[in-house]
């Protein structure tokens, strides 16, 4: 992170530290931004302010020059492990405990229609890289993707990546939705959007209700009821005559399964929660059940990292059958909440 030419900040471990680096002055950090920018065929300058690219290595970088910066230039350059992670890396590093990693990996064998939600750098990218990764060999993913980030490892994967247009070059846009609606023509098994911030959040909703099961996506919001809310704002911005009576049923019929991951004061990176979606009941309220949840019980006196655990809430999803009908090895009692944490529960 750049804010001008002499502050420059680093993310390490979830924190961020001032580094001693710094540019000689604004005339040569503009220029560096300048050849990025030209070696990724984009142009920033007095016409073109802002700048929002994928660097050769996959790296994302965001730029914004003065007069808009009051800072001076400022960059974010958002660098993706070369480590492709898995189950058990989430498990060792404490993101989600091992039962909750094998019920999200029936969840994905099985179909089920999951959103990521959570708020910037809080690992969605990441959960959604596993999760695709989880997917049956025998089935077709199509990936659509504002910048290519995700990285799944499975037998058959199409990625899209959309265009930003330039009237100048005569060089039109190609959006999202645009690919979304080229990806359903295209047989796909299940449909990946890497993150749903607009009009597309409609057509993921038509593709997770037209036969596409196991699809998936990417949203901001802070709790799985503020995603499916956030879900439903989206599908609202476009240009559509759909009643928001009907946007929110559609919301509440289509997801199946809401993967929360947050990031904490201590820098750590955790799934939050894992809870399913039965839909709206009479007064137009989301209906969501929390299967499994992180509870926080100390903190480290030494390191400062908190001190917690994923625990079942004492709720068997609706779809549990389906495990039972696949022979998946996930016994019902895994559902079945400590006394500690229902004791917990009763005093906050």
């Amino acid at each position: 992170m750049i804010n001008g030419p002499s502050e420059i900040f680093v993310e390490q471990k979830g924190l961020v530290h001032k580094v001693p680096n710094a540019f000689h002055n604004e005339e040569a950090l503009t220029a560096a931004m300048r050849a990025v920018a030209q070696s990724v065929g984009r142009v920033i300058d007095a016409d073109n302010p802002r700048l929002d690219a994928r660097l050769p290595d996959g790296s994302r970088i965001a730029v914004v020059i003065p007069p808009m910066a009051k800072n001076g230039t400022t960059v974010a350059i958002r660098k993706f492990s070369k480590e492709k992670l898995g189950l058990k890396d989430l498990i060792e590093y404490g993101s989600l405990s091992q039962t909750a990693a094998r019920f999200l990996d029936c969840c994905m064998y099985i179909g089920k229609n999951t959103l990521v939600s959570g708020g910037t750098g809080s690992g969605k990218t990441t959960m959604l890289n596993v999760l695709g990764s989880r997917m049956p060999k025998t089935q077709r993913l199509l990936i659509i993707e504002d910048s290519a980030e995700l990285q799944i490892k499975a037998e058959h994967v199409v990625q899209f990546e959309t265009r930003k247009g330039n009237p100048k070059m005569g060089v039109t846009e190609v959006t999202i939705r645009d690919l979304v609606e080229s990806a359903l023509r295209l047989r796909p098994d299940r449909i990946i959007v890497g993150e749903v911030r607009g009009m597309e959040a409609l057509d993921l909703l038509n593709a997770m209700g037209t036969g596409h099961e196991g699809s998936m996506g990417t949203v901001h919001a802070n709790t799985p009821i503020d995603a499916c809310t956030r879900l439903e704002t989206l599908c609202l911005m476009g240009e559509t005559r759909i009643p928001p009576d009907a946007i929110r049923k559609m919301v509440g019929s289509a997801l199946q399964l809401i993967v929360q991951c947050n990031r904490y004061h201590d820098g750590g990176r955790r799934t939050s929660h894992i809870s399913e979606v039965l839909g709206v009941d009479a007064n137009g309220n989301y209906i969501v059940k929390d299967i499994f949840r992180w509870v926080q019980t100390g903190k480290d006196p030494d390191t400062g990292k908190f001190i917690g655990e994923m625990v079942p809430c004492n709720y068997v999803p609706t779809f549990f059958e389906e495990f039972v009908a696949n022979k998946l090895p996930f016994p019902k009692s895994n559902f079945a909440s400590p006394d500690w944490y229902k004791k917990l529960k009763l005093a906050a």
